[in-house]
């Protein structure tokens, strides 16, 4: 009896003694495995702002290229914009200032005389450049006399200086259809006094440009 009890001791004993291992074992997987999903869903969750962070950071740096690219546009329509203003304008002064500076001043003649003085053919020739460059220009020549003499003799004596003038201008080049003259004679003075510098001042060919239409 004894030695049966002492058996049964002994099953019993080892039953648990092989058991409880197992059952340790199984309590600590199943401790472990709640920490393997939180770790995975830490992991997913850095992941996904991550990706969040970098889409964001993706769309403000395309926001700032698309602004570059429209503001980069918007300044070279607008430079276009002044270069063309700019080149207009600079043509405007262009042609207003040759139209100015065509208005050269007259040329003079000794008393009773025609023919064209040393200074005045610089005159001449200034004008001539500038008339075979602005081809859209006629010229006309009006001839003036002082009021010494009577007044058919200076009409005819104000023709012969336009006309000096004119045959000068056609030998440097301007055509001569280009180029009318006319005669005031002493009708209409610069000045009135009664003195050789007043004259002087009324003895001349004036110049008009007349544009072609």
């Amino acid at each position: 009896m004894k030695i049966f009890t002492g058996i049964t001791v002994l099953v019993i004993a080892a039953t648990v003694l092989t058991g409880c291992p197992k059952k340790a074992t199984i309590v600590k997987e199943e401790a472990k495995a709640p920490v393997v999903d939180m770790k995975a869903e830490e992991e997913a969750k850095a992941k996904a702002e991550a990706e969040a962070k970098a889409k964001k950071e993706a769309e403000a740096e395309a926001k700032i290229k698309a602004e570059a690219e429209a503001k980069a546009r918007a300044e070279a329509e607008a430079g276009a914009k002044a270069e063309a203003e700019a080149e207009a304008e600079t043509e405007a002064k262009t042609e207003a200032a040759a139209k100015e500076a065509v208005r050269l001043e007259d040329i003079h003649f000794d008393f009773d005389m025609y023919e064209i003085r040393g200074n005045d053919k610089e005159i001449l020739s200034a004008l001539a450049e500038l008339l075979l460059k602005k081809k859209d220009a006629n010229l006309l020549l009006e001839g003036h006399a002082d009021d010494r003499g009577n007044s058919a003799y200076n009409l005819a004596l104000g023709e012969r200086r336009a006309q000096s003038a004119r045959e000068y201008l056609v030998t440097l080049g301007v055509g001569a259809a280009r180029i009318s003259t006319t005669s005031y004679g002493q009708e209409k003075p610069v000045c009135s006094e009664p003195n050789e510098d007043c004259w002087w001042k009324n003895r001349r060919v004036h110049f008009v440009v007349q544009e072609q239409r």
